[in-house]
């Protein structure tokens, strides 16, 4: 299944296709809420949640004994890449 292109908004993306999407970006999708992924990245972790007009972002930052969390929401209007970048580049 292929994506439409990057620029392209989210909400014109296919369900399936935000999934392989959210998957292809190292996202693992939660076994009981549907709707909630989480993500791993070396410097940080992340909860991302499909919600009906944004995905909405927790990022859990450790820092020696300090963990900071951070919250972001984006709007399914803006383009997967705008998404990607956002998201994916870290809080």
């Amino acid at each position: 299944m292929s994506l439409l292109p990057s620029e392209t908004p989210l909400y014109n993306h296919p369900l399936p296709q935000i999934e392989q999407w959210l998957k292809n970006q190292g996202c693992q999708q939660d076994e009981t809420q549907r709707h909630c992924w989480h993500v791993q990245r070396p410097s940080w972790q992340a909860e991302l949640w499909l919600d009906l007009e944004q995905i909405i972002v927790r990022y859990n930052i450790q820092s020696g004994e300090n963990q900071q969390e951070i919250q972001r929401s984006f709007k399914y209007s803006l383009s997967r890449e705008d998404i990607e970048q956002a998201v994916f580049s870290g809080p």
